[in-house]
């Protein structure tokens, strides 16, 4: 067969046009068809490139869509911030100007634009599942189911507290409202009432602020920059979370104190304490030198001195039987040279008053203080917050009492008058001689705490009698006063003596903790009031290994700054107990001049030893040692504070990371590795 080159399809028009070519094809000798590659693919380029651009110009169209889209919906969802934001301010605006009627109507609307916004930041949502973003999108969730729980939370606040609006200096026009004559007693006569229907509600209460503390746990504050366009962020997520993590807690460990309440103002009958006065001028133990003692008792929470006296006509009926401790013994001396036995008043040397008290009580026995239903521990400090909110107070044959700062001693006045009254005469003097005998003591030395009896009573009726409007401040004062230890309590009843420790006002160390612990506990042992001006400072260096061990150097400074006067501020003999971890390993101990082996007591390991503080001289005390255990992701450290101190400084180094503060209250610090 001839190859077939070309075949021309005539259709009897002499036009080139009306002629079709078909392209050549050949058939090789092994009879496979061969058709030549058509013609025309610059043409398929062009028809691709316009695909190409149109494809681009849909899908830029869709970009600028959504990117239009977005825009609105921002704009949008941010005017409804702007709403909620305003909300909130008009909210804390009727807050601040104690209206109960118009909280709630703000809480109402605060409560109506938040869900408009919740309604809003549901339709991206599904951007959840976008990498990196999905992130920040799951935070916002978080941050608004917390701030949802916490708008609900602060619902059942209102509620709850409606009734007692005044108390906390509230004011509205409903029924509810009181004259201004009322006075704290009677308030506190109706709160004891309605203690009862208060109780189920702060169930409810707790519940929403958990559930908040478990949204806000969600949101990771190092995922976010320290600082944007000038502001701190993430500290700012930090403290929030802070702040709701301590506002659980607190409430949590309200809840038992409340249920306890009726039992501890005698609702159900009357109840009998012994309080001690403990001078943190004089730094022991539990808080202070036991200076004097009273015995109260109260009813439907009326509260009446019965009787008071100085802990010296105490110990002088007290026939001493058990053996103190070598501290005491080798360097308080006086008594101790001519007895090794306890007297009562060095009795609180356990850092755990509910150990020390126990031990008081059984003691205190055999003198005649029978049948008290607990113990109640307090410093001057309260006497000083107390003061600070009813002003200045006349105690009959004795004078006046303020807190004006002095500048016979740069404290207040009332201190130095308590002081004072004590031991101007001068110094009670021992015999060198003659072990035992006293050769010199002031006039007052029989019973020169007497005063403390006439003072207490005068605060009570003073703080007591105080119209309304002082009511929110002096709650303020005594509840700062319990967090900051400067009122302990022991009960002999068990279920009330669980609420205080639940409370954190029982002066215990916590014990089953895990993870980093410190508690440092000074006993000032002859030294006068000089802990009235030595200042202390706390540094923690720690160290993690690449294993995750720990090593930490902590470096003690007392520092008091004041000339020596030998009445006030004198030679500062002290003995320091440092509590760690139960099994940490001591590697160095410095600037002590006496000091025992390493021991346990309480579940801790104990670093201990003697110094002594000139006025105006420094000591540094370090103790350099290892954790018994390993640490990773995160470190944790919980601080006690000892009762009767005012607010040490503490610095914690780890790395490059630091935190700084002063310990006014006990808590728990966690540091990311």
């Amino acid at each position: 067969m001839d190859d077939i080159d070309q075949i021309r399809l005539e259709d009897g028009s002499k036009d080139p046009g009306g002629s079709i070519l078909i392209p050549i094809s050949k058939i090789d000798p092994d009879g496979k068809l061969n058709v030549p590659e058509k013609e025309g693919k610059p043409m398929r380029k062009k028809i691709w490139q316009k695909k190409w651009v149109r494809l681009g110009g849909i899908v830029l169209v869709i970009f600028l869509f959504f990117i239009s889209l977005s825009g609105i919906w921002a704009y949008s969802y941010f005017k409804k911030v702007e709403v909620v934001g305003a909300s909130v301010l008009n909210l804390k605006l009727a807050f601040e100007e104690q209206d109960i009627d118009k909280v709630k109507q703000e809480l109402a609307n605060t409560e109506k634009s938040f869900q408009n916004l919740k309604n809003a930041y549901k339709t991206i949502l599904w951007m959840k599942s976008v990498p990196w973003l999905g992130e920040y999108i799951n935070d916002g969730q978080h941050g608004l189911n917390g701030a949802s729980y916490g708008l609900e939370a602060l619902k059942i606040v209102v509620e709850v507290v409606e009734p007692y609006s005044d108390i906390i200096g509230f004011v509205k026009d409903s029924e509810q409202a009181k004259s201004g004559q009322e006075t704290a007693q009677d308030r506190l006569d109706f709160v004891i009432k309605t203690i009862p229907e208060v109780v189920p509600k702060a169930d409810k209460l707790i519940e929403k602020v958990k559930l908040v503390k478990v949204e806000i746990d969600e949101i990771d504050p190092t995922d976010y920059p320290e600082e944007l366009a000038g502001k701190k962020i993430r500290l700012r997520i930090e403290k929030v979370m802070e702040l709701i993590s301590l506002g659980s807690d607190l409430l949590e460990k309200s809840k038992p104190l409340l249920e306890a309440s009726s039992y501890l103002l005698g609702v159900d009958s009357e109840r009998k304490y012994l309080i001690l006065f403990q001078n943190d001028k004089e730094l022991r133990p539990t808080g202070g030198f036991i200076t004097a003692y009273s015995i109260a008792k109260v009813k439907n929470a009326k509260f009446e001195a019965v009787e008071s006296s100085d802990i010296y006509n105490l110990d002088s009926h007290y026939t001493p039987s058990l053996t103190a401790p070598e501290p005491l013994i080798k360097y308080l001396k006086g008594p101790y040279i001519l007895s090794r036995k306890y007297r009562l008043r060095d009795i609180n040397w356990s850092p755990d008053f509910e150990e020390s008290m126990r031990l008081f009580t059984q003691e205190a026995e055999k003198v005649g203080i029978k049948n008290v239903d607990g113990v109640i521990g307090v410093d001057t400090q309260l006497l000083v917050n107390i003061l600070n909110v009813i002003g200045p107070i006349g105690v009959p044959g004795y004078g006046e009492f303020s807190t004006k700062i002095i500048s016979d001693c740069n404290c207040p006045q009332v201190i130095y008058e308590l002081e004072s009254f004590a031991d101007i005469e001068g110094p009670v003097v021992w015999s060198e001689n003659e072990p035992g005998k006293i050769v010199f003591a002031p006039p007052n030395y029989d019973n020169r705490k007497k005063i403390i009896g006439p003072l207490m009573n005068s605060v009570l009726a003073n703080a007591l009698g105080q119209p309304k409007d002082k009511i929110p401040q002096l709650a303020e004062a005594i509840l700062r006063s319990l967090i900051e230890k400067h009122v302990l309590f022991y009960l002999t009843d068990e279920k009330a003596q669980a609420a205080v420790e639940s409370f954190e006002i029982a002066g215990k160390l916590k014990d089953n903790y895990q993870h980093d612990f410190l508690f440092i506990n000074d006993a000032n042992l002859g030294g006068r009031k000089s802990n009235l001006y030595v200042k202390e400072e706390v540094l923690q260096e720690v160290e993690i290994g690449k294993d995750g061990s720990v090593v930490k150097t902590l470096t003690i400074t007392y520092n008091n700054p004041e000339k020596y006067d030998g009445w006030l501020n004198s030679l500062l003999p002290n003995w320091v107990r440092i509590y760690v971890p139960k099994g940490s390993e001591l590697i160095e101990f410095s600037g002590v001049e006496d000091r025992e082996n390493p021991y346990e007591e309480l579940g801790k390991t104990v670093f201990a030893g003697f110094f002594e503080l000139r006025p105006q001289g420094i000591v540094k005390v370090i103790a350099r040692y290892r954790l018994p255990f390993k640490v990773s992701l995160v470190y944790k450290l919980y601080i006690q504070k000892q009762p009767g101190k005012d607010a040490p400084s503490y610095l914690i180094t780890l790395g490059k990371k630091q935190e700084e503060f002063f310990l006014r209250m006990d808590g728990e610090l966690k540091i990311k590795i």
